[in-house]
């Protein structure tokens, strides 16, 4: 049989020219290509699902680095969808978002500048109130704080009112009552000053120098009220080295202008601003203005040697090689020249010094240049400089005309224009004189009492994680490192307020030798003053109580504290409020504020001070040699990478031994917050997200949080300042410095290795 004839087609199709066999294959392989597309589909969505469901993010690379350039509202983030939509509108919320949105600079890349990103525009939008240095978080809680405190002082006084709260308020009182004080005018000071021994620039060739010694003049300061420490510091302290007893101490002079300007000489602009100060202040007085320019520099020159002879701030870090014991008999015997056992007895009356009685000097040598300088410098000059001091106390509560050149010093000091509107500085001095009794009543009418509770909540498990800190550590020694944990645990807490301060028979009885009245307000400052001295130095012989409430007690104030020879930490109800802390928003905004704060306090114990007294507070070297040198290299990072860091408003590099403390602090405190929230979390679940920051994680909240405490703008000359004499960095490097050390931070944002925010080279101690 044959064929059919083939069909002929022209120009066949590549289809058409396959065979049976290849058409199959071909079939079969675009079906495995097409399920291999699908399947890499669905994995891709699987590892997309599984990235967000594990809240990562993209990586941040010099290609695609953020929104810089871009429209400020769009997301950096992309996160589970499910997780945006769970959004807490609780008015605390709305409130907290609306903060934090106010603050923040989104333009800019996290990881490049994190401090630009979360206070950017708070930098930008904040202008600093002429009667202000600065305007910071702190600033704002407290300025809220003293509204508050008006209301206390200013109402009316009640017939059956406590003794205390009313005296706060005649406080207040006589000091708003500037009729009564320029009526009064410079009549009852100059009284003063003559009975404290005459300014012989006023008195001219009047003044006799047979009737002057310096000794003298300290004497009659501690019987009128004034300091007694402008020759040689002298208070009633915990022995360091026995801390359930107290001491004499003997320090270097407490300056009228910081030690770190005055050894510049007048070459310095703030120094001769000062001297120019104390000319012009002399003249208001009556001098006469050729007398006080030439007396005047002859006093500055003194006190100028004082500040030459006085250790600077970066020897003063070492409390072992500031303890030195002596006796009486050793005083007397090492410097001659001061009849030590009247000089202390007329201090100190009515106590009087025995011949057992522990005196720590800070720094003998200073006492023993002390007494050259003394031995060369005339009396004329001596007197002076001493009587300036006092006047230079006093202007604040004298007239107007006074108060507006004390102005323009500060002005050059520090760089506001304005004075704070009376009613704020009368409301601080009757507060802070009466810080017991205006405590007592703030607590009373405006403290939230489950700020107290949710506060030790955090607190514990805070230390919770120093503890796991000191437990891992692996250049600590076991011996060392169990001494460490046992401090840890032994750290005590005083949170908000002690219960005493509601008690009104406590009260009376701490404030029943004091009197205060409405009709002379610089007699009653002075009165106060005196009350003060009084009691810290009734002191001496009593053994000393930790938990002394008395000690604990000033609550209206925005601040923390850690005390080494307590061993303790203290969070007063003041800071208990605001940007810290509120009950009714995320907690990752409480454990990124309040606890930073928390955690800071608690590795006070633990920074280059700190970790120098043991879990009694004694001065104490507990420290294996070779766990000490580690330490010690540790610290030195720190010190370096802060040393190494420029204020570019103003120039100057920070100076990194004087902040190592705080720097420290800083590292430890936020990285134990941290922790400390994650634990929260995982008992109590991933919280709501806040509105409009829907896209931040809770996590990226805690550091936003963070930032947003230390959000601070400073005028020029109060920036310089701070630098030059402060033991704090300022907010900028409280934020870029610990954050950029810890890994933590930089994986919760995805920060590549080597950007700003995440370098190469950390530095950790704790």
């Amino acid at each position: 049989m044959t064929n059919p004839p083939a069909t002929v087609i022209k120009n066949p199709t590549w289809w058409k020219r396959r065979t049976n066999l290849e058409r199959n294959l071909t079939v079969i392989a675009g079906g495995m290509i097409l399920a291999s597309l699908f399947l890499a589909m669905a994995l891709s969505t699987l590892y997309f699902n599984h990235s967000c469901n594990m809240e990562s993010l993209p990586s941040i690379s010099a290609e695609n680095n953020g929104l810089i350039g871009k429209a400020r509202g769009r997301s950096l983030f992309q996160t589970r969808e499910q997780e945006k939509d769970n959004v807490c509108l609780t008015t605390g919320c709305v409130k907290a978002a609306a903060e934090v949105i106010k603050n923040m600079d989104q333009s800019v890349d996290p990881c490049n500048d994190f401090y630009q990103f979360a206070c950017g525009n708070f930098i930008k939008e904040t202008i600093i109130d002429d009667d202000k240095t600065s305007h910071t978080t702190f600033s704002a809680i407290s300025d809220s704080l003293l509204n508050k405190l008006r209301q206390i002082v200013t109402e009316p006084i009640q017939t059956n009112e406590q003794k205390p709260f009313k005296m706060a308020k005649l406080l207040y009182k006589s000091c708003m009552d500037k009729e009564k004080i320029e009526k009064k005018g410079l009549g009852p000071i100059k009284e003063m000053l003559k009975n404290l021994g005459g300014w012989p620039v006023l008195e001219g060739d009047r003044w006799n120098e047979a009737t002057f010694t310096w000794k003298d003049s300290v004497y009659k300061y501690r019987t009128a009220g004034y300091s007694v420490d402008y020759f040689i510091d002298f208070s009633i302290s915990t022995d360091l080295k026995n801390t359930t007893m107290r001491a004499i101490d003997l320090d270097q002079a407490s300056l009228g202008l910081s030690r770190e300007y005055l050894v510049k000489g007048t070459d310095e602009k703030i120094v001769s601003a000062y001297y120019r100060y104390m000319v012009d202040i002399a003249v208001l007085f009556g001098a006469d203005r050729q007398r006080a320019t030439k007396e005047l520099r002859e006093s500055l020159d003194f006190e100028i040697g004082l500040a030459k002879i006085s250790l600077p701030l970066e020897d003063r870090r070492d409390a072992a090689k500031l303890y030195n014991p002596m006796k009486i008999v050793d005083l007397q015997q090492k410097f001659p020249s001061i009849p030590w056992l009247e000089y202390l007895n007329k201090i100190l009356s009515p106590l009087s010094i025995r011949h057992d009685d522990i005196i720590i000097v800070n720094s003998p040598k200073y006492l023993s240049d002390l007494e050259a300088i003394l031995s060369n410098t005339p009396k004329r000059v001596q007197a002076n400089y001493v009587i300036w001091r006092a006047a230079a106390a006093s202007v604040s509560y004298l007239t107007e005309e006074m108060r507006k050149r004390q102005l323009e010093y500060s002005t050059e000091l520090s760089g506001r224009t304005e004075r704070e509107p009376r009613w704020k500085e009368c409301v601080d001095i009757s507060s802070g004189s009466f810080s017991l009794a205006i405590g007592s009543l703030y607590v009373r009418r405006f403290f939230d009492e489950d700020a107290k509770k949710n506060a030790l909540e955090m607190v514990n498990g805070i230390r919770e994680e120093m503890y796991k800190i000191l437990s891992s550590i692996d250049w600590m020694d076991e011996e060392t490192r169990k001494n460490a944990i046992d401090k840890a645990k032994s750290m005590t807490t005083h949170i908000a307020y002690p219960d005493e301060l509601l008690d009104d028979k406590k009260l009376n009885e701490f404030y029943a030798d004091l009197e205060v009245n409405d009709e002379d307000y610089y007699t009653s400052v002075l009165n106060l003053t005196k009350f003060g001295t009084d009691y810290s130095f009734s002191k001496l012989r009593q053994p000393v109580n930790k938990s002394d409430w008395i000690t604990h007690s000033r609550t209206a104030i925005v601040n923390a504290f850690y005390s080494a020879i307590e061993n303790s930490i203290q969070f007063p109800a003041g800071i208990l409020q605001g940007a810290f802390f509120s009950s009714d928003r995320p907690r990752y905004m409480n454990y990124g504020a309040i606890g930073f704060v928390i955690g800071h306090e608690i590795t006070h114990g633990f920074d280059d001070q700190g970790r120098q007294f043991d879990k009694e507070g004694n001065l104490v070297d507990w420290w294996a040699e070779e766990t000490k040198k580690r330490y010690l290299e540790k610290a030195l990072c720190i010190i370096n990478q802060y040393g190494n860091y420029t204020a570019q408003e103003v120039s100057l590099k920070l100076n990194g031994v004087n902040t190592q403390g705080e720097n420290i602090a800083d590292n430890g405190g936020v990285k134990e917050s941290y922790y400390a929230y994650n634990v929260w979390t995982k008992r109590h679940g991933i919280e709501p997200r806040l509105p409009g920051l829907q896209d931040y994680t809770p996590q990226q909240m805690f550091w936003i949080s963070a930032a947003n405490v230390w959000c601070s703008k400073y005028r020029p000359e109060t920036l310089k300042n701070r630098i030059t004499t402060g033991f704090h960095s300022p907010g900028r490097f409280r934020i870029i410095g610990p954050f950029s050390n810890l890994e933590d931070f930089s994986n919760d944002f995805r920060c590549p290795l080597g950007s700003n925010m995440n370098p190469v080279h950390k530095c950790q101690v704790w």
